[in-house]
């Protein structure tokens, strides 16, 4: 088995609200589950209206899909209109 987890810092910086950061966060959320079927939320920064740590966790079948699924949801976080991408951790989890 392997698995990662990925934490992406994220700066949200047209949000003046709560309720904006949300709007703008849950399309990335929502995407990542449904496309590339990964376990994902928000983690960090909760109630400051221009931040945002979303976490990925991944577990593939081989190392090769698992740094290829991690490299699509890396391109996808970044590519997200609404954010700016601050810092990406990424934590490796031996079986």
């Amino acid at each position: 088995m392997h698995a990662a987890a990925v934490c992406f810092d994220l700066h949200v910086p047209e949000s003046r609200s709560l309720k904006a950061k949300r709007a703008a966060v849950r399309p990335i959320i929502d995407g990542l589950r449904h496309r590339f079927r990964v376990s994902v939320a928000e983690v960090d920064h909760h109630d400051r209206w221009q931040r945002c740590a979303i976490g990925v966790a991944v577990v593939a079948e081989s190392d090769g899909h698992l740094r290829e699924v991690l490299d699509s949801v890396s391109r996808f976080v970044d590519a997200a209109p609404a954010v700016e991408l601050l810092d990406t951790e990424t934590t490796w989890i031996e079986s």
